[in-house]
């Protein structure tokens, strides 16, 4: 299905400017300047006779319905199914991307299906989900319509989920925290080496994004996927530690395993003993919520309440069961538990 004919209506991008002939997005750090004609590096957002147009606006690339558990998100409507849409583009360029097929795709190339703001709402009360997530390429790529059904979506009593990359300006991400109730930001890794190399982008407007969502009352969690050799050293985890604690050591972070993938296949896996030592680090810097995913590490996956260390929520995969829960708080003792029920 082609996506950006001319006799199919576009419609304008958010967060651009006209600079000459060039159209400047500001939609991401990238701060692409896009000659007419031509896209920017998420090629995604084109520059049509001097107006920048989201290509992608309501096309999906995949629907799915998945535990709220697979964002990661343990701490946020613990148990429930979420309407998870996904798009194509991306603005970063990850060497060990696990959807690079749809993140990495451009319009035109595979088949999208087109989707109007109200459905979005009438696909989760079908399939009974309680909210949506947006999900599997980079969500901000097509902001204008995750935003305009996620009001819709709120406005009708449903939860909004955001799995980013955190890569996006400060301006977009304040009307994004205004219809998202929740994120998981992925922090790729925690030097700026690391992300110009691999992911082709930079640090430090991740951790803004991290900031400003926390600040801005969005229910945070991070996830860090270690790959041997690459973000894996014992000063990168305990800088990453020391961070999260800063920010909030009530936020959960996931340290997911990293499996060959895209053009790191020839990357091992993250061997266990290196999972087990980034939980250890979290934990020395004072995080309450660390989780080891993507493996099986005894009860790496366990939410433990933090006052008295009864095990409130078990997870084997996707599969939970309450255990010490009692709506947000541990049974046994009372003790918050950070969760929003």
């Amino acid at each position: 299905m082609s996506i950006s004919s001319p006799e199919q209506p576009l419609t304008e991008a958010r967060n651009w400017e006209l600079e000459g002939e060039r159209v400047l997005c500001k939609l991401c750090p990238h701060h692409c300047r896009i000659a007419n004609g031509h896209a920017g590096i998420c090629a995604v957002r084109e520059n049509r006779s001097g107006k920048l147009c989201a290509l992608t606006y309501g096309k999906a690339s995949a629907v799915h319905i998945d535990p709220i558990e697979k964002k990661p998100l343990y701490h946020f409507h613990p148990g429930q199914d979420v309407l998870s849409l996904g798009s194509i583009g991306c603005n970063m360029g990850c060497q060990h991307c696990q959807n690079y097929t749809i993140s990495q795709a451009k319009p035109g190339t595979i088949p999208l299906q087109q989707l109007g703001v109200p459905e979005v709402a009438q696909m989760c009360r079908e399939s009974d989900c309680p909210g949506v997530a947006w999900t599997y390429n980079e969500p901000t790529m097509w902001q204008e319509f995750v935003m305009d059904a996620s009001k819709d979506c709120k406005a009708k009593g449903l939860f909004t989920v955001l799995v980013t990359n955190g890569y996006v300006e400060e301006a977009p991400l304040r009307e994004l925290c205004t219809c998202i109730d929740a994120m998981n930001i992925d922090v790729k890794g925690f030097t700026e080496e690391f992300y110009h190399k691999i992911c082709k982008a930079k640090l430090a407007p991740v951790l803004r994004t991290c900031e400003v969502a926390h600040d801005r009352g969005v229910h945070l969690e991070l996830t860090y996927l270690i790959i041997t050799g690459k973000n894996d050293a014992e000063e990168e985890l305990k800088g990453f530690c020391a961070w999260c604690a800063q920010l909030g050591t009530s936020i959960p972070v996931h340290f997911s395993r990293f499996h060959p993938d895209h053009m790191m296949m020839d990357v091992p896996a993250t061997p266990l003993r290196t999972m087990e030592r980034a939980l250890a680090v979290a934990k020395d810097a004072g995080l309450k919520h660390v989780y080891a995913g993507n493996v099986s590490l005894g009860k790496g996956e366990d939410t433990v309440c933090p006052s008295c260390s009864a095990v409130a929520i078990s997870r084997r995969g996707y599969m939970i069961k309450l255990e010490s829960y009692d709506h947000g708080r541990c049974k046994k003792c009372g003790a918050t538990l950070d969760i929003v029920p």
